[in-house]
């Protein structure tokens, strides 16, 4: 995954100006924590609502707007506060000072009066941090409130608690940019020590941070010594040096892509144009695109832990079973021991009841064959229920697919606590909604669904297929349900294979040239009573050979 572009004070700007023309003046009407370093709060303006996600993340933090989020932490500790020490209250003044990372928030009772309250925002990466401020009555400001307490140990310089006197961070180093400086002067300032050239920037002036670097100058520049740079080089750097400074002044700000980050200045003729966006909006997409891949990635580590741990102890208890299972042969052994001790010609009452005891043994092991067996085969259920639960793991791409296995573990495995009973019935515990399979089209315009995790398996088998249509799974191997709905009317060659090969692409086998397929009439599957949803059982049935590689076409020609 490539590193997370911060939000600069160019960019911050930005964001702010584009605030100011909304929000000035806007009412607060709700604040929830979405996280732990993290609130969103949902502001009235004349035009309607608008959200706003203020962020201390110590890799993310950032503000912006952002669309309306689930209802969510409203009732944490930082939201109640405030809720109750903003609600009803005004914006009237949103503040950036200079080159700084801090953002306050001026809120009073009513548009055109003063503040009265201040949430301030600090972006500066692991120091990050959110602040709600009153008058102290001497002239300052106090916490009242804040996203984390800093205590000594943690920072000598500026520990900062409730009830604290507000104090600004430390300022910055360097010089403020400045149009007004020549470009002689500003060459000059830049080749003060022989660094190279991102670090001469960043320790001659404020507000570069190492994306804007980036953006000024080609990046094979940035690590070459300011002595060596040639006259164009410093002319090229100047030129886009001006442009940068020109549209920060003019708030000429606009959201462009530029490779993996952004950019949120525009050079002349690129605003309005293909490819830029409003600020917000595009800051929305691109953080929200990065908290959603980490989610998904903390999730996933998250459910594979979980599996494994679970494949373990199964392994481990059938293990124990088979063992048992191979000691039933020693019941010969055992009762020949206890023929012998009888055949003595006056055995003692302790040989009768030692061969007593043997006996019971050799008879306890015989019984205890079909029991064994039992165990065994509902070890190897559950252990081949598993696999599939990894192999789903494996090529889940969205987090609401993580999220749905993740409730298939939580409602159907025995080994979770209330999970039997759940198991039994082949019913989800505590779930609500239909399942949402994976839909294609055939070749021909037949339907196709695939199956994505165990309900789906047992929602598109079970609940939606009908005679006539047509089952595919990968044979003997972990993998998803595929249905053809051939009851619509009779399937071409073509749609066997599409369906061959998409069972084949959602299996272990994946990363095989072919994969061999079980196609059976839906008709003829079963469920194995007891078992996990999504388990089925059949007799016969048809091998095709899919193409795993053949199902990325079909699925990249489906795609909205």
């Amino acid at each position: 995954m490539a590193s997370l572009q911060t939000l600069d004070v160019t960019s911050l700007k930005a964001v702010l100006a584009e605030w100011r023309r909304v929000l000035l003046p806007s009412r607060l009407e709700k604040a929830q924590q979405a996280d732990p370093g993290t609130v969103h709060l949902a502001l009235r303006h004349l035009e309607g609502m608008q959200w706003l996600a203020l962020s201390w993340q110590a890799e993310a933090a950032r503000v912006h707007a952002i669309a309306p989020p689930p209802r969510q932490g409203a009732g944490s500790t930082l939201a109640q506060q405030l809720q109750h020490g903003l609600g009803g209250l005004a914006l009237v003044e949103i503040r950036q000072s200079g080159w700084e990372r801090v953002v306050e928030l001026g809120f009073a009772p009513r548009p055109g009066e003063p503040p009265r309250r201040w949430l301030v925002a600090e972006l500066m990466g692991r120091h990050s941090n959110l602040f709600l401020l009153e008058p102290d009555g001497r002239g300052g400001r106090q916490v009242v409130a804040l996203g984390r307490q800093v205590r000594p140990r943690q920072s000598r310089l500026r520990p900062i608690a409730t009830g604290d006197p507000y104090q600004a961070p430390p300022p910055l180093g360097g010089d403020p940019p400045d149009r007004a400086t020549s470009q002689a002067r500003w060459q000059q300032q830049l080749t003060l020590l022989p660094l190279p050239l991102e670090q001469a920037l960043r320790g001659a002036y404020q507000g570069i941070s190492p994306a804007l670097a980036r953006q000024l100058v080609p990046a094979d520049w940035l690590q070459q010594p300011v002595g060596a740079l040639r006259p164009h080089q410093w002319q090229h750097l100047w030129e886009r040096w001006q442009a940068w400074q020109e549209a920060v002044q003019n708030e000429r700000f606009g959201w462009i892509r530029e490779g993996e980050g952004y950019r949120c200045w525009c050079l002349p003729g690129e605003l309005g144009g293909p490819g830029t966006m409003a600020v917000n909006t595009g800051l929305a997409h691109y953080y929200g695109g990065w908290l959603a891949a980490q989610a998904f990635q903390r999730r996933r580590l998250q459910l594979e832990q979980h599996l494994q741990r679970l494949l373990e102890r199964e392994s481990a208890q059938a293990a124990g079973q088979q063992a048992l299972l191979d000691a039933v042969p020693e019941s010969d052994a055992l009762q020949r021991e206890a023929d012998a001790l009888l055949s003595q010609r006056q055995p003692s009452r302790t040989c009768i009841a030692a061969a007593q005891k043997l006996y019971q043994q050799a008879r306890k092991r015989r019984r205890s064959v079909t029991s064994i067996n039992a165990r065994l085969d509902l070890h190897r259920e559950r252990l081949a229920w598993l696999d599939a639960s990894l192999t789903y793991l494996e090529q889940a791409e969205s987090l609401e697919e993580l999220q749905a296995l993740g409730q298939d573990l939580e409602d159907h495995l025995p080994c979770i606590e209330g999970s039997r009973a759940a198991a039994r019935r082949g019913q989800p515990a505590g779930r609500s909604g239909e399942p949402q399979p994976l839909e294609l089209r055939s070749p021909s315009g037949l339907g196709l669904r695939v199956g994505r995790n165990h309900r789906q398996n047992e929602w598109i088998v079970f609940r939606q297929a009908r005679r006539g249509d047509l089952w595919f799974h990968a044979q003997e191997q972990p993998g998803s349900h595929v249905v053809l709905r051939s009851s619509e009317r009779m399937a071409e060659e073509a749609d066997l294979q599409a369906a061959a090969d998409l069972a084949a692409h959602f299996s272990r086998g994946r990363g095989n040239r072919r994969v061999p397929v079980v196609m059976v009439p839906t008709d003829q599957l079963q469920r194995i009573p007891g078992a996990a949803p999504g388990t089925v059982r059949h007799r016969g049935g048809e091998v095709v050979w899919g193409r795993p590689d053949q199902a990325l076409s079909l699925l990249a020609a489906q795609e909205p």
